[in-house]
């Protein structure tokens, strides 16, 4: 496993800090958060017959694992801050992995579906393509991810005492095509609102073999087109310390955290 870098570290460890001391105030502002359309993307993409077994990454305090328990699926969280952890297996009764983002330990040929929810946007951009690819390793045959990011013009930075970037959805696709995922849909949220006023952009991902990873579909770029282009999504982040303003996306007391949360204080994750 790759080790990250002392400034990333930093980055996790502050974040984490923040979330650990404001816990309950996050679960009390998501508990109520509506994301059925998030969970339909995941659940009617996967393969096979249910029950499934599901990785909620970034779980949070618990919300979304909830859900899938409801289900009858076999639903596992995932969670850097401790006290989130802690929320999580007492709100669902599910298992919970307390991993920091920068640093998994997850099982191979696991989960049938990952399910990051406004997560993976807090991992910091030159560690993004180590975590997919672990994602990735988890993840069964044809397995599926679904992300909700914030969609941004690829900024990345703090915000207080909070750690994201913001992608646009040509940077997002190309590094995630080139961890071995292809695309099975995308669509921006809220539903039902102008684009203008849609600050989330939701994607789902079918794991790829390693053949067809390589090989790409026809009508893709191939390979080392590919991973070009994930390279250069990396380069082209401006070297900030602090992003745009982002409340209008987020609002106040989001969840912008390495290894954290499952849904903002917006009711938009």
């Amino acid at each position: 496993m790759d080790v990250p870098s002392p400034k990333q570290t930093v980055a996790s460890l502050r974040t984490l800090s923040h979330y650990e001391a404001n816990a309950a105030d996050f679960w009390e502002g998501t508990k109520h958060h509506d994301v059925s359309q998030n969970y339909d993307a995941l659940l009617e993409s996967l393969d096979g017959a249910p029950p499934f077994t599901i990785l909620d990454f970034g779980c949070g305090p618990g919300r979304d694992l909830s859900y899938f328990r409801s289900l009858g699926h076999e639903a596992v969280g995932l969670d850097g801050c401790s006290a989130f952890c802690a929320m999580a297996r007492r709100h669902s009764g599910c298992d919970v992995y307390e991993q920091d983002f920068l640093a998994l330990s997850l099982p191979d040929d696991r989960f049938h579906g990952v399910f990051a929810n406004a997560s993976l946007f807090h991992v910091p951009s030159r560690e993004l393509p180590r975590v997919l690819r672990e994602l990735w390793a988890a993840m069964k045959r044809r397995g599926v991810l679904f992300a909700s990011n914030p969609v941004g013009h690829d900024e990345e930075g703090w915000r207080g005492d909070r750690y994201g970037c913001y992608w646009d959805l040509e940077r997002w696709r190309a590094i995630v095509t080139a961890s071995g995922f292809e695309e099975i849909a995308h669509y921006y949220r809220p539903k039902g609102k102008p684009r203008e006023e849609q600050p989330w952009l939701a994607t789902v991902w079918r794991k790829v073999g390693l053949a067809k990873l390589l090989r790409g579909p026809a009508s893709a770029p191939d390979a080392p087109e590919r991973q070009r282009l994930s390279r250069e999504a990396v380069q082209k982040i401006p070297a900030t310390s602090s992003p745009p303003p982002c409340s209008k996306y987020i609002g106040i007391g989001t969840a912008i955290t390495v290894g954290l949360s499952e849904a903002s204080a917006s009711p938009l994750a």
